[in-house]
């Protein structure tokens, strides 16, 4: 399975969700998610120590549907600027990176 790079825009202060489908590289349809659990997390860089977790979900076993969300009460916590995320699956033990990208969070003006 290949890792699908998506850039993400979070809005500060405001709720968030996106959702990604997964192909199944070697033939070309859509990821079979059955019995596979989904986490994600969102850092300032690689290496930073601290993280927020997404909310994850497979919201679609036989289309190869996840998708990530954060609450206003999250996003509010993130400072502006930019981020790096991932995803990840587990099945049966095994552990493969689903998505990855930057993340640029915006400041908000509606409180």
């Amino acid at each position: 399975m290949a890792v699908y790079v998506s850039n993400i825009v979070i809005e500060q202060g405001f709720d968030f969700d996106t959702s990604f489908q997964l192909e199944d590289t070697r033939s070309n349809s859509p990821l079979d998610l059955t019995d596979v659990s989904t986490e994600g997390q969102l850092r300032k860089h690689y290496g930073a120590s601290t993280s927020v977790s997404f909310a994850t979900t497979v919201t679609s076993t036989d289309q190869g549907i996840i998708s990530i969300s954060l609450t206003a009460a999250q996003t509010v916590q993130l400072k502006e600027g930019r981020y790096v995320f991932d995803v990840k699956l587990t099945n049966a033990g095994k552990e493969y990176k689903a998505v990855e990208g930057a993340a640029l969070v915006r400041a908000g003006v509606t409180r």
